[in-house]
Order: C-alpha cells, then sequence, then structure tokens
C-alpha cells in the first residue's frame, strides 16, 4: 500500500479515548497492547504517555489499519505492528509480560463509512464485510451457501432480528432466482421481510450486524483474546474493553465475573476472608460515555467501558 493510500478521507472520532487509556493506569517504561488499532488514537494516547523504554504492541486485520500503523512504527521505534486478529496476542508475547491490554471491539468508522467494504446499508457496494478482505470468505460468498436453518439462527442470535426466520427465508428464496452481490441488494430484501422496526432504525441494521459477526466471527474472537490477554498479562496489569452491542459486552461482563467473583457456594462454609481462594481478576467498574461525548458523535451512545486489574 502506497503511502498515499495511509490517509483516508474517511474520519475516525475515537470513542472513549482517555476513558479507556486511564483504565490501563500506564507505567511509562510498560509493555501494552491496542489489540484494534484502527486508526491510532488509542495508540498514540499510549505512546504519549510512555518512555523511550516502553513498547506498544498494536494488532489489526484491516490491511488498511495496519498501514497507518505501520507508517506510525516507521517514526517511532516503540510501536510493533501484527497483521492478524489480537486473538494472536499469545503468540506474540509471551505469559506475564504485559502491562496492559485495550480492546476496542467491533467495527470502525473508517470501515462503515467504505462503501466497498460493504459493510453499511446506507451506501450501496460489494457485499464483502470482512475486516480482513486480503482472506476469508466475504458475506457474498458465505450467503450463497449457508443453509437457511442456520441463517436464521445467525440473524435471531447475532442480529436479535425478532423476524430472523423470515427474514432468512426472503434471502434463500431470492438467492436460488440471483445470488447476492450488493448491499443495496440485500438491504431492501431485507427490508421487505421485516414487518417492523424502531423509529430512527433501517430495518435491515440488526441482519447486517448478524451477518458482520458471523463472517468475522467476532463473538468467538472476542471470547478467544480475552482468555489470551489475561495470559499475557503481569499481575497488576490491567485489561480495558470498549463495546458497542450487548452481544459482546455480555462476553466481557461474565470474563470478568468469571475470574474477580468468589464461588457463591464457598460462602455457605465456615471459612475466613484470608482463606478464600485468590482471584484471578479484580473487577474496577464499567463506565459509559459521557453526555457531551454522546453528543458529539452519535456513534458513541453505545459504547461501554470495562476495566479490570489481574491479581496473581
Amino acid at each position: 500500500m502506497s503511502a498515499s493510500d495511509v490517509t483516508e478521507v474517511h474520519t475516525h472520532v475515537t470513542v472513549m479515548l482517555h476513558e479507556a487509556v486511564d483504565g490501563l493506569n500506564i507505567r511509562p517504561e510498560g509493555v501494552y497492547v491496542d489489540g484494534t488499532f484502527g486508526r491510532g488514537g488509542h495508540a498514540r494516547l499510549i505512546l504519549s504517555r510512555l518512555y523511550d523504554r516502553g513498547q506498544l504492541w498494536v494488532f489489526d486485520k484491516d490491511p488498511r489499519a495496519v498501514a497507518v500503523a505501520k507508517a506510525l512504527a516507521a517514526q517511532d521505534a516503540r510501536v510493533h505492528v501484527v497483521h492478524d486478529s489480537f486473538t494472536s496476542v499469545s503468540e506474540h508475547l509471551t505469559a506475564g509480560s504485559v502491562d496492559g491490554v485495550l480492546l476496542d471491539l467491533g467495527v470502525s468508522s473508517p470501515q462503515i463509512d467504505d462503501a466497498q467494504r460493504g459493510f453499511s446499508f446506507r451506501f450501496d457496494g460489494p457485499l464483502d464485510m470482512r475486516m480482513d478482505d486480503t482472506r476469508g470468505v466475504s458475506a457474498a460468498e458465505w450467503l450463497r451457501t449457508v443453509d437457511e436453518k442456520e441463517l436464521a439462527r445467525v440473524i435471531r442470535e447475532y442480529g436479535e432480528e425478532r423476524y430472523a426466520n423470515g427474514v432468512a427465508r426472503a434471502i434463500v428464496q431470492r438467492r436460488a432466482i440471483e445470488p447476492f452481490e450488493r448491499t443495496a441488494d440485500l438491504a431492501n430484501v431485507v427490508a421487505g421481510a421485516v414487518r417492523g422496526y424502531e423509529k430512527g432504525q433501517n430495518p435491515a441494521t440488526r441482519t447486517f450486524q448478524a451477518i458482520r459477526i458471523a463472517v468475522n466471527r467476532e463473538l468467538s474472537d472476542v471470547a478467544e483474546v480475552l482468555e489470551a490477554a489475561l495470559s499475557v498479562l503481569k499481575q497488576f496489569g490491567r485489561l480495558s474493553v470498549i463495546s458497542f452491542h450487548s452481544l459482546e459486552d455480555r462476553l466481557v461482563k461474565q470474563f470478568i465475573a468469571k475470574y474477580a467473583k468468589q464461588d457463591p457456594r464457598l460462602a455457605k462454609l465456615p471459612l475466613r476472608e484470608d482463606q478464600l481462594p485468590v482471584l484471578a481478576l479484580k473487577d474496577l467498574g464499567k463506565q459509559k460515555p459521557s453526555q457531551n461525548e454522546v453528543e458529539t458523535n452519535p456513534r458513541a451512545r453505545s459504547a461501554m467501558l470495562r476495566v479490570a486489574e489481574k491479581r496473581i
């Protein structure tokens, strides 16, 4: 990718920038991971708080994001770039070697706003939806072969769409005549199958979210990276995670609870506090974006930040 390709017309306003980085409690000579580099908003703020001996490892599936990250690394020796899913963090960093991991989950504004990426029903473009469009199966390819029952399950579970069965049926019936290749085509078919939807919301919103999650294995990747992050964190290292829908946030919430709460059965036993098992994580709480941020950047409205600290 040329240097000119690194500069994009699609802008990206980093959500909960200071809150997420503050959650890491930066140690100036520490080692940090930005698992979703995007366009580097969080990464640059982390770097501003690191000394020369600090390190920042950035991961991203998206070749365009990686190009931006490599341009940054060419100017800053503290930056190490990995073009891969954040699930590979434990392949690049050893157990107990990292002071903090930041994850900004989901799709980014530049991906949504670029019609050629195929994420949005608002802009007609090729039906792709891959975060890494150099590998894997596109949404168009996936829709050609997925079974109707499985498609309905994906739309119902990942999109929380109550008309999932009807949407899946409409997609399968239409693809028998002509396969889907464009986002607008799919959005129109979905709209015809959704009988009611929230005011101000496009009827294709939930189905597009569901297909995107399935194509990119987003939920399984989140579950995997949380365990990997715990393994690479040092004692007292921090995990700072921003999620944008209830499915992601539920996984993060359940993960933290798994390692930060005692087995309730122990409460029935005559044990002193110092006899209880030492927990792997301490839950440091959750936070929503400020009203001012939501008014300035409406895409922040559904964000949820959760922070935890490794204790052992």
